[in-house]
């Protein structure tokens, strides 16, 4: 399997995703490999190869109707950075993490299950870094 950092170390892939993920909160049909170049204004077969090696590490899922295919995001492997980002995040700011506003923006479902997973990694990964803390003595 593909290093997941590998894959969106590359800014256009990142590009694609963050299209990917604001078109998921508009619509859970997917985006056409046509409208993703017409958004981000780069040639099909450079979407093309980035669309494949986000397919290959399972970050994207694709929906074939006849000759067109439509791309969605797919969160699970993005657990596996949250899990590593997550210790990092807590040595940082502990119990003193700045406030941040977010206007609230309805999720369809897919996004919605999404925010889900990742804010049960997030617990998660919380629960196993407060209880090695704890065994540690801190």
């Amino acid at each position: 399997m593909t290093d997941i950092f590998d894959v969106i170390a590359d800014g256009t892939r990142r590009d694609i995703l963050q299209l990917l993920l604001q078109h998921a909160a508009e619509s859970d049909t997917g985006s056409s490999v046509s409208q993703i170049v017409s958004e981000l204004g780069i040639s099909q077969p450079t979407v093309s190869k980035h669309l494949k090696v986000l397919r290959d590490a399972d970050l994207v899922s694709v929906r074939e109707d006849g000759q067109r295919r439509f791309y969605s995001i797919e969160v699970g492997p993005l657990e596996k950075i949250d899990d590593w980002l997550v210790p990092f995040l807590v040595d940082a700011f502990g119990d003193d993490a700045p406030e941040v506003d977010f206007s609230f923006v309805p999720l369809n479902e897919n996004a919605s299950h999404a925010a889900e997973l990742a804010g049960r990694a997030a617990a998660s990964a919380k629960h196993v870094v407060t209880t090695a803390l704890r065994r540690l003595g801190a």
